[in-house]
């Protein structure tokens, strides 16, 4: 075999099989007069994920066998090699039977462990459930095999002090945790050999999965070899033997060791990849899943032959209730192996603790002990076809894993906590970067600024110089010309050509003069310019500003998408915060009460001061809103065209409803007829959903029970209960109808206009929060039933079993829920109050769950009434001596 695979052929890691082992080759066909007994087909291959694999052991002589059976041949041969056994009826002929395995009387207790117990304790730590059994006669070896400390010989150690050490050397003490159950199975009562006070745990079954658990058992945490060596020491001293013929130390009990795993299992990080194909700094956060299995190690009791073992007095009483038990079980395995509908597995509670292990979703090896003697070879047949009829049982086998929404919300608080410390970082290089720029950019145009002002300066001096050397050369000039003219008037030369020539050479210099400042002015101008130019973004030095700009919105875009992405985390982180403590919540108050309440004013009290602190915001924005806007408006809005402002409108109603100041006002302004006509027309199941809870609110004031009757209110509640499948509406509906129960002088209009038939049909659904409403009302009504029965109001048979009540009534009275255990629990001692109601009851199986409510019930109130009940009623009293029931 593949070491890689388990011994049933199913891969470890995995729970798919998608390569089946190859069946082993048969042996030649056997001689004449001698059959060989083989499983059917589906159960010998081995291929088979689930079927309950079986290996016989032979224990040797000892010396009593020794000293009787010395002239007599042992009745049973071994052919380990074909995994065969052979069975002799007399000295010519025997029967011949095939195992998984066959171990004969010299194999090591390590053999032992590794053939049989190895391969489950294997698909345990993969997440599976298993069983190792042990079933034989008495005293041919299953306590040696399953429960020996080998304390003095290590080699002798057996199968539970085996497979504890495989299971710590395999798990981390850090991530991973292992507890420990010991129990005994005495005479039909379950006591804790961990804690022998504790001497009468239940059994308690989940409907739905089936699966069975035991409130009450000692649990303790193993951490080491040693102690779990201790805790083993512990049980069997406490573990109940007798001295027989057969057997020195003969077990009366059945022993269970249940070992509960839970391992973390983190599957692989996905990287989130951009669309340019590169990897995203950020990283979608690996699913962490918690897997819980559990090892069950069953020694069970040896059976006997009361005229062998020599059994008297107590003895044979443990010696009957052993073999009616073991009887039991080999029931249920026959039904098993014919695929029969119904299998017997409430006639025992052993049966009821082992249905996990057989027919359920368990991987199971069973181990049968057998004796050599010739003497026992009734007792050593019956033993082997036990194991034959076993092989032929298959389980469904499956890995048991949910998530671990606490790791993953720590493992998100620490991303968060990452990306916002580099945020905050990158947010602090950003700004300094910025700041750093805005001083470089400053400084350079402080620097422009001020060189071209010295040019401008300089530029202005020149044109200054300039024009004042021109004006001094026109003065000189002029005095020149002024001296010419004196000279040429003595000298008598025509004053109109000198005076001419003056006035052209002037005009000219003038216009020359005027070029030139004209020139200087544009220079001047054209300077001013480039100095403008120098100053404004668009040019010249601004070209790196603009650059900075750009860089600056970049830098500002990359801050809004890290914001962005720092949102989304925080929404995923508030997602899971809140689904964690949604599960705590289920987990420790066993599932969700209701909303709504009518009859326990004090539980309403402690529930609306556990949703006070949430709901303060949403409240004192309805007030708001309600003394802004006005309850008329409010109403009308109910009847908007836009599907969104009718919504929002029935959740502001639904919520005033809530406060028992304002549903009164409410009513009287019409808002009652508003919710149910709301009710009547609309489809839409947010709309019908808001208005059943909006009902449900203001059926808790009992002035309001009658107007919702009158009004036609649990008509249209009982046509809503039938049409609506979301649990959320159903669980409004059946809280509205659960109200209007409690209301004595309303129960008769309640029937005849279907509301019992309403509730009833609501339980189809089958979640926890509707069922337990249903079971509110039932038992509202079951109370005010039996209070106008004792005031001669009401006579005959209740409603409620003219309704067909009844039988999902005693289904759910051990519901594992509290809320509807309670509930049921309470409705029927209310029913078993009255003579009439007794017969059905009896029929009905009722009779039984009162019983036990008289004996198990948590609560004294409820189990001093069902004692009660049970004394005073004459027909519930014949019926208990006639069964020899004490209660």
């Amino acid at each position: 075999m593949a070491s890689n695979f388990h011994r049933n052929g199913a891969q470890r890691g995995s729970a798919k099989f998608d390569r089946p082992l190859k069946p082993r080759p048969r042996a030649s066909s056997p001689s004449p007069g001698s059959g060989i007994r083989r499983p059917s087909s589906a159960a010998r291959n081995d291929a088979v994920p689930g079927r309950v694999r079986v290996a016989v052991r032979l224990r040797p002589r000892n010396a009593e066998e020794e000293m009787a059976d010395a002239d007599f041949g042992d009745c049973v041969e071994l052919q380990p090699e074909l995994k065969r056994l052979k069975l002799r009826r007399n000295n010519w002929d025997s029967d011949t039977y095939e195992f998984d395995e066959v171990l004969t009387q010299s194999a090591s207790q390590k053999r032992v462990y590794e053939v049989v117990a190895k391969p489950v304790v294997e698909s345990v730590l993969d997440g599976y459930n298993g069983t190792v059994m042990a079933y034989g006669q008495t005293g041919t070896g299953k306590t040696f095999t399953l429960g020996q400390l080998g304390e003095g010989d290590t080699s002798s150690r057996g199968i539970m002090v085996r497979s504890m050490e495989d299971i710590l050397a395999d798990l981390s003490p850090d991530t991973d945790a292992v507890t420990v159950s010991y129990l005994q199975l005495y005479m039909e009562t379950l006591q804790d050999l961990l804690n022998p006070a504790n001497d009468n745990i239940p059994i308690v079954e989940d409907p739905r999965t089936g699966d069975v658990s035991l409130p009450g058992a000692t649990i303790v945490e193993i951490r080491d070899q040693q102690s779990f060596l201790e805790l083993l020491r512990i049980g069997e001293a406490n573990r109940t033997a007798a001295n027989t013929k057969m057997n020195t130390e003969s077990s009366r009990s059945h022993a269970m060791l249940t070992v509960h795993i839970k391992r973390s299992v983190a599957e692989s990080e996905d990287i989130v990849s951009s669309q340019n194909g590169d990897a995203s700094h950020l990283i979608k956060p690996s699913k962490p899943l918690v897997r819980k299995s559990k090892l069950v190690a069953v020694d069970l009791a040896g059976s006997e032959r009361v005229h062998k073992s020599g059994s008297e007095g107590l003895m044979l009483e443990e010696a009957k209730s052993i073999n009616l038990s073991l009887s039991s079980l080999g029931k249920c395995i026959n039904a098993l192996a014919e695929n029969n509908a119904h299998v017997p597995f409430r006639d025992s509670k052993l049966t009821r603790m082992l249905r996990d292990s057989f027919g359920g979703t368990a991987r199971t090896s069973l181990i049968v002990t057998i004796g050599p003697s010739p003497r026992h070879r009734g007792e050593t047949s019956s033993t082997i076809l036990f194991g034959q009829r076993a092989m032929k049982v298959e389980n469904m086998l499956k890995i048991k894993e949910e998530f671990d929404y606490k790791s993953l919300s720590r493992k998100l608080e620490i991303q968060l906590d990452k990306l916002i410390a580099e945020n905050e970082r990158q947010h602090k290089v950003f700004e300094d970067d910025i700041e750093k720029i805005n001083l470089e950019a400053q400084c350079r145009i402080v620097e422009v600024e001020r060189s071209f002002a010295n040019a401008l300066e300089k530029e202005k001096l020149k044109c200054q110089m300039e024009y004042m050397g021109i004006v001094k050369e026109l003065e000189q000039k002029l005095v020149l010309n002024q001296e010419r003219h004196d000279c040429n008037a003595d000298n008598g030369e025509g004053p109109a050509q000198s005076s001419a020539d003056e006035v052209a050479e002037i005009k000219m210099l003038l216009e020359t003069e005027c070029n030139r400042r004209k020139a200087a002015e544009e220079e001047i101008t054209h300077l001013k310019r480039k100095l403008g130019n120098y100053t404004q973004p668009e040019a010249g030095g601004g070209l790196e500003i603009a650059k900075l700009h750009n860089i600056l919105e970049e830098e500002a875009h990359q801050k809004k998408k890290l914001e962005e992405e720092i949102i989304i985390l925080r929404s995923q982180l508030l997602q899971a915060n809140f689904e964690t403590e949604q599960m705590r919540r289920c987990l420790e108050g066993g599932g969700s009460g209701s909303a709504f309440s009518t009859t326990d004013s004090s539980t309403a009290q402690v529930r609306h001061s556990q949703f006070k602190d949430a709901a303060n915001g949403q409240k004192s924005s309805v007030a708001t809103l309600f003394e802004q806007v006005g309850l008329q408006k409010i109403l009308s809005l109910l009847e908007s065209d836009d599907a969104n402002v009718r919504i929002h409108a029935v959740k502001v109603v639904a919520n005033l409803a809530a406060e028992e100041a304002n549903q009164k006002r409410i009513v009287e302004a019409g808002g009652l007829t508003s919710l149910l006509m709301l009710l009547r027309r609309y489809e839409d199941e947010t709309v019908r959903r808001v208005a059943a809870g909006a009902i449900a609110n203001l059926a808790m004031n009992e002035a309001n029970q009658e107007l919702i009757m009158a009004e036609g209110g649990i008509t249209l509640l009982s046509m809503a209960a039938s049409d609506a499948e979301d649990p959320q509406t159903l669980r409004m509906v059946a809280g509205a109808i659960a109200n209007l129960c409690g209301n004595d002088k309303i129960l008769m209009t309640l029937r005849s206009q279907g509301g019992i038939k309403a509730l009833l049909g609501i339980v189809r659904c089958g979640h926890p929060d509707v069922l337990a409403q249903v079971a509110r009302g039932i038992a509202n009504f079951a109370k005010c039933e039996s209070r106008a029965s004792n005031q001669g109001i009401k006579t005959g048979r209740s409603i409620l079993i003219e309704d067909g009540a009844l039988p999902w009534i005693v289904q759910n009275a051990n519901n594992e829920a509290a809320p509807i255990r309670r509930h049921i629990e309470l409705a029927l001692c209310h029913l078993a109050q009255h003579e009439t109601n007794a017969k059905d009851m009896i029929s009905g199986g009722a009779l039984w769950e009162l019983v036990r409510i008289s004996r198990e019930c948590s609560r004294e109130d409820i189990r001093s009434l069902a004692h009660r009940t049970l004394s005073s009623i004459t027909t519930f009293k014949s019926e208990l001596r006639r069964l020899r029931v004490d209660y």
